[in-house]
């Protein structure tokens, strides 16, 4: 194990706590963030078109996706939810929406069943522990994200837009050289872009 990660495992256990007290003090959070993400469907160029989106499924103190879910689906997107194929492999991603069944998947996860259509995102919504301004994230460990990114970014364009509560933006994420940085911010207070594109912000709300 190296240093970097050694130092990911340590901000890890601190960013949980906070994340764990924003989840308590933030009940109606998920509404939240499902309605600032819509009043800025425009940025994210969900108003031109109907588009695949994937979408995690909240688990444990995450924030509460179930809401935008909901509102992606009744605006016309098609919806999916990530589902690990293989250990160190990239996600894959299966059609899912409002009253689909869901199956457990690995690591507590929540996912469609294999008879669901496996479909190919243009927008994914991501989990993490903490973010900052320069648009990379911390995430859990196993690097599916960064190597799902990675591959679709080599063969295609894929925006990929973080979903946190505002309280688990901390000043500079611990970053390693596989680590693949996020187009957007979403948080329950409003939507920025991040990275090379900070400058450009939606009107939502400052994160």
């Amino acid at each position: 194990m190296t240093n970097i990660d050694d130092a990911k495992n340590l901000a890890r256990k601190t960013t949980a706590v906070v994340r764990k007290r924003a989840f308590d003090n933030n009940p109606n959070a998920g509404n939240h963030l499902s309605d600032v993400i819509i009043a800025a469907r425009g940025e994210l160029g969900l108003s031109d078109r109907p588009k695949t989106i994937s979408i995690f499924w909240p688990m444990g103190n995450e924030i509460d996706t179930r809401p935008l879910i909901q509102s992606l689906s009744e605006a016309g997107h098609r919806t999916a939810l990530p589902v690990v194929a293989a250990k160190a492999a990239p996600l894959i991603f299966r059609a899912w929406g409002p009253g689909d069944q869901l199956v457990d998947g690995v690591f507590g996860t929540s996912i469609p069943d294999n008879d669901a259509l496996e479909v190919l995102p243009e927008i994914l919504f991501v989990p993490l522990l903490s973010f900052d301004d320069a648009g990379y994230r911390l995430g859990y460990g196993g690097g599916y994200y960064d190597r799902t990114l990675q591959k679709l970014r080599m063969h295609g364009s894929a925006d990929a837009v973080g979903v946190a509560f505002s309280a688990q933006r901390v000043d500079t994420v611990i970053r390693g050289p596989h680590d693949q940085p996020l187009d957007w911010m979403a948080t329950e207070l409003g939507v920025q872009r991040v990275g090379a594109l900070a400058d450009t912000s939606c009107d939502e709300g400052k994160l």
